[in-house]
């Protein structure tokens, strides 16, 4: 347990422990010492685009003179290394690349590094997906997730592995000789910021390892020794980098990264990251930060047009009731964007508790041509609950119709497919096949495990601020939940509704031989505020809510406050 709690990099897991690192470091330290071409191909997501930038930064740190990036377009290329990125590079391309890495994406790249060897380059995979039964046939490749690996945590994220593989190369340098007074042996650990935002936005699990680099990424955002970019991206979205989450990773820096490759480019977001200049990075944030506002827009538009009342006022996920029939848990629309059908399978799946897919066609179609034709291809994003592995859902489809889907992959909780508009009604029909599978365990509303009740000597401003510096919190390391009972005061609607801020009175609950059930406790009310509720808030004024701890700071004074995630009317 102290080791847990240690949260330095003395007990980061060692490098030597990854397959695949040493012959990749070798290769990567050759071709730096020859200032050969070097090409980074990322991935249109956060993580992609924090591997991305962190990696040209190393490289070009370590003395570098010849590394340029390249990043697939969600809609022309697909996903990760593939033929068509490398010629839409090469058009544009100085001189074609002499090695080619990879960062959070290659393992089943088979065509794209067959393409990049037909170029003569050398190719190093760098991933943190499951691979397949087969590998492609690169010079070397690292990824946790191989059958052989030793490493300890699999949950690594794409920016983790590029982080490993740098930490590798500097060492590779360093026994050659390679560093001098001239060309200093750089800090890797000054990119941990890099590092921090690509694991918390790819939701990977907070390991002890991930929850290490997190930690450290977040002591420099804090200590505001962060990239530029970064500090941007804090400064548009209106939070002080000085009171950095892991949740302000989640939530602020990485949906404003992952907008740029959801509906324009990544390239946006990787120079943003690596902008030097505060004034391009705040440009480029600012862009960003439009970009982001554009998606959320798209993503109402898409939640309005599921909404069957029709009505005009701002709408949310809460609006739309859960279809009793499966095959109506799989949801199209000819104007759906699938760059946003992710989130909005995410938020159907989190308001209905169950297993969604939404389907969105893969060109832009034209105002002028509102139907589809048959053979017109459409691409899906599908989130799922516990219980209900999605890619063996899809494995299963496929094995009794194996024409059905063009490609799809995924793992338990989120997958993906494509296929053509001909085939919908037969992948909705056995899809709702499958869920009847799972018809006796498919829960009625969501399950929400607390930590307990806290009373008031707990809920202060101290308590708060001694939770959030043990540890991040995230994925497989929860942020503790509490439940109490309390009287509401005050409520404040925010953003049309959307949102209220509360004032609240703590009560506490009465021995069983006393009439009353709750009786209020003396003290100050407590701030708190709820998202996304809407016209949901429970009836009357007593409400057993459950709830985070958090702060806010506000003109130089820090006060606590709940952040409700659920409640209802005291019984």
């Amino acid at each position: 347990m102290p080791q847990q709690l240690d949260a330095s990099l003395n007990f980061l897991l060692p490098t030597a422990q990854l397959p695949g690192i040493d012959a990749a470091a070798a290769l990567i330290a050759e071709a730096l010492q020859a200032q050969a071409h070097i090409l980074i191909v990322g991935d249109f997501d956060a993580d992609g685009a924090t591997a991305t930038a962190l990696c040209v930064r190393g490289l070009q740190a370590m003395g570098a003179q010849h590394v340029a990036y390249t990043l697939p377009d969600r809609a022309r290329h697909g996903y990760g290394l593939s033929p068509a990125v490398l010629r839409d590079w090469l058009a544009q391309a100085d001189a074609p690349p002499s090695l080619i890495i990879t960062v959070d994406n290659g393992i089943s790249a088979f065509a794209g590094v067959a393409a990049a060897r037909a170029l003569g380059a050398r190719v190093v995979i760098t991933d943190h997906h499951l691979p397949g039964d087969a590998l492609p046939p690169a010079c070397a490749i690292v990824n946790p997730n191989l059958a052989d690996s030793l490493f300890a945590s699999k949950a690594l994220a794409g920016v983790g592995v590029a982080f490993y593989v740098l930490a590798a190369v500097r060492e590779k340098l360093t026994a050659q000789g390679w560093f001098t007074r001239e060309r200093p042996r750089p800090n890797l650990a000054q990119w941990l910021d890099l590092v921090a935002v690509g694991t918390v936005a790819d939701v990977v699990a907070l390991d002890d390892n991930n929850r290490r680099l997190v930690a450290q990424g977040l002591e420099r955002i804090r200590a505001l020794h962060s990239v530029p970019g970064i500090s941007a991206l804090f400064a548009v979205a209106g939070k002080d980098p000085r009171h950095a989450t892991s949740q302000d990773l989640g939530f602020v820096v990485g949906p404003r990264l992952n907008a740029a490759g959801r509906l324009i480019d990544m390239r946006i977001g990787v120079a943003c990251l690596l902008a030097d200049d505060p004034a391009e990075a705040r440009r480029l944030a600012l862009m960003l930060n439009e970009i982001n506002q554009d998606r959320r827009a798209i993503e109402q538009d898409m939640l309005y047009r599921l909404q069957k009342s029709g009505q005009s006022e701002a709408i949310n996920e809460l609006n739309i009731p859960r279809p009793t029939h499966p095959a109506d848990w799989v949801l199209f629309d000819v104007t759906f964007h699938q760059g946003v059908i992710g989130i909005v399978a995410g938020r159907l799946k989190e308001r209905w508790q169950r297993p969604v897919f939404v389907f969105a066609p893969e060109d832009v179609m034209a105002d002028t041509q509102p139907t589809m034709p048959p053979d017109a291809r459409l691409k899906a994003s599908g989130r799922s609950i516990a219980g209900i592995h999605l890619r063996d859902v899809l494995v299963s489809m496929a094995t009794r119709a194996p024409d059905l889907m063009l490609a799809f992959g995924g793992h338990a909780m989120a997958a993906g497919l494509s296929l053509e508009y001909r085939n919908l009604p037969k992948f909705r029909a056995l899809f709702a096949e499958e869920m009847a599978k799972y018809a006796s365990q498919l829960p009625d509303a969501a399950v929400i495990w607390s930590d307990g009740e806290l009373s008031a000597l707990e809920l202060t401003p101290q308590f708060a601020q001694t939770l959030h510096a043990s540890t991040p919190w995230g994925t497989d390391c929860p942020e503790p939940l509490f439940d109490n009972a309390f009287e509401v005061i005050e409520r404040i609607p925010l953003k049309e509704g959307q949102h209220w801020r509360l004032s609240l009175r703590l009560l506490t609950r009465q021995p069983q031989n006393t009439t009353a059930s709750f009786a209020q406790v003396p003290a100050e009310p407590i701030a708190a505020i709820w998202f996304g509720i809407g016209d949901q808030l429970p009836p009357g004024r007593f409400w057993h809510l459950a709830y985070r701890l958090g702060m806010n700071y506000f003109r130089g004074q820090e006060t606590l406050q709940l952040m409700v995630v659920s409640g209802a009317a005291c019984k």
